[in-house]
């Protein structure tokens, strides 16, 4: 690895549990200014038993966790194994974000699964991963964490929005950039489309083909979460709390729900938006292939937004730990205090040296 330039694979797992995005990318710094290229991407859709294993992993016991913890941690190195002999071209390191499984700031504890040092044994090559817990220890929230490759990989966009999972933001404010969560995505429409045997909403087809319920939604638009301040954050644990209740109680049908929540989240996202008073933004994730919610979003949003490439939608948040691995492998600040909370920046992950 050379001081000012890196080939890198990124791993990322999403909530919305849609597959394992791996990315090989260069990153080239030149007088501080940071350039990247996708040399090679994929994503690979998970076999449903490690799926199932996921979705409900945080109900295991404490010897069955650690040892789905090892399990998985050998399937991301050996997919990370046959990605990289697919594609010819040998990371000089591996960057591994995990699969979200606790995230609880408050209690001083986050945990993304799949134990990086199987990654690193069964590739050979130096593995970063556990991005989260140091900020968390300094009292941050642990998220989001791609702000700073927001500011330093895609400073010609205003904003960046992510729809994955969950969806937040970020957003240079006073020379520097904040970021935070906005609410649940794809975590709440794909568990709504499965009750209808459907792993997602295609295209936002069912959604559209629904009516509204004006009760759900100011219900949905009421929860306090929506009216704290930044910097702040949301996992799995808020939308079993405070969201799917108040969707179990409604008695109207699923596309009525998923019409509802489309209005929900895209007004919610859309205030947010329009508060910044900027001029565009770039919509990354799996929900910019939902037409129907980009049509809802482009109605009630001020600036522009900017839909890119595929390969950008689908590996952005890969490519951009990627981005945090290098950082951190060269002990430069990944973290930024101002958007997590933390008591200061940090470099933060665990490096696992072969």
């Amino acid at each position: 690895m050379s001081k000012n330039e890196c080939i890198t694979l990124g791993i990322m797992s999403g909530t919305s549990l849609d597959g394992l995005d791996l990315a090989i990318c260069k990153f080239r710094e030149e007088n501080s200014v940071w350039t990247f290229e996708i040399l090679a991407a994929q994503t690979i859709e998970y076999p449903r038993e490690i799926a199932d294993n996921l979705e409900y992993a945080h109900k295991l016991m404490a010897d069955s966790f650690l040892l789905f913890h090892n399990e998985y941690g050998r399937f991301i190195g050996m997919m990370a194994k046959e990605f990289i002999s697919k594609s010819g071209i040998t990371p000089q390191l591996i960057a591994s974000h995990g699969h979200t499984i606790f995230h609880q700031p408050k209690n001083k504890f986050t945990f993304q699964i799949g134990n990086a040092a199987e990654i690193a044994s069964i590739n050979g090559i130096n593995t970063v991963a556990d991005f989260r817990s140091l900020d968390v220890a300094l009292g941050g929230q642990g998220a989001p964490l791609v702000p700073i490759g927001d500011a330093l990989l895609f400073s010609e966009y205003d904003i960046c929005l992510n729809l994955g999972g969950f969806a937040n933001l970020s957003v240079e404010s006073n020379g520097r950039k904040i970021a935070y969560d906005l609410g649940a995505f794809n975590f709440v429409l794909n568990n709504l489309a499965s009750k209808l045997g459907f792993a997602y909403d295609d295209s936002g087809a069912i959604g559209k083909s629904g009516k509204l319920n004006l009760d759900l939604v100011n219900q949905l638009n009421s929860l306090e979460f929506y009216q704290q301040k930044a910097p702040k954050s949301l996992a799995r644990e808020w939308v079993e709390q405070e969201v799917f209740p108040i969707m179990g109680k409604s008695s109207i049908s699923v596309e009525n729900k998923l019409a509802s929540y489309y209005e929900h989240i895209s007004s919610q996202l859309a205030n947010e938006i329009n508060k910044l008073t900027k001029k565009n933004v770039l919509v990354t994730g799996g929900g910019a292939y939902n037409n129907y919610f980009i049509e809802l979003l482009k109605a009630k949003c001020e600036p522009e937004i900017i839909v890119p490439s595929k390969e950008i939608i689908d590996f952005k948040e890969a490519l951009i730990f990627a981005f945090l691995g290098v950082l951190r492998y060269q002990n430069k600040i990944n973290t930024y205090s101002l958007v997590t909370g933390a008591k200061f920046d940090s470099s933060g992950g665990i490096v696992y040296k072969i």
